[in-house]
């Protein structure tokens, strides 16, 4: 069987201190994915890669504040600062991350009119961006998943990844949350809820 594979989720420069919509301690994950990705052989990095008039910004929305939660035609929607937007610093990966084996950069968001958390189906939970398809041409059954923000894309991404039948570990303490009004602790508990176990960088780094 086909050792799982690491999916490395967002760690980009507006999502860490200094960033757009930095999450906070975001950049003290990138060491601790440095260290933890040589322990895969198949290692994926997804980044948001947003058109610069995404519907997810506050900025598109006469009326509507940051952090704001409105409905789309998909669903609920908060309203997030301008970021990752194509081509732009902010959108690059974070400069001191060093995965220099990774086989596959999956881009997300990239619709104008829906968002994309996950690194498998955009939030209107039909349009899937073909992560599942790549990762089972290649036998993968189980992935393991760090980056930011833990209750937000990875929280999604391990969801999603259970949905499509893999076995799912989330590397808590290789991920950093923004935490919205309670959002770290309904991640938490969805995650556990569908089977997605937690683990720590010292349960997959050699002793």
């Amino acid at each position: 069987m086909p050792d799982p594979a690491l999916l490395i989720v967002d760690v980009q420069r507006d999502f860490c201190p200094g960033g757009a919509l930095a999450v906070p301690g975001g950049d003290e994950v990138v060491p601790l994915i440095n260290a933890l990705a040589p322990q895969y052989r198949q290692v994926v990095l997804t980044q948001d890669w947003h058109p610069a008039d995404h519907s997810s910004f506050a900025s598109q929305h006469d009326g509507h504040a940051v952090f704001a939660t409105k409905q789309m035609h998909y669903g609920p929607q908060v309203l997030w600062p301008d970021h990752c937007v194509a081509g732009g610093d902010g959108a690059a990966l974070h400069p001191a991350l060093d995965v220099p084996h990774a086989q596959l950069i999956l881009r997300k968001g990239v619709h104008r009119a829906v968002d994309s958390y996950s690194a498998f189906l955009e939030a209107d939970r039909v349009t899937r961006t073909g992560l599942d398809g790549w990762l089972t041409s290649r036998g993968i059954t189980e992935v393991h998943v760090c980056g930011l923000a833990t209750d937000f894309c990875v929280a999604w991404t391990a969801l999603d990844a259970r949905r499509f039948g893999f076995d799912v570990t989330v590397i808590e303490d290789a991920c950093r949350a923004i935490d919205l009004d309670g959002s770290l602790a309904r991640a938490w508990d969805e995650m556990a809820a569908a089977g997605v176990r937690r683990a720590r960088l010292a349960d997959i780094l050699p002793t």
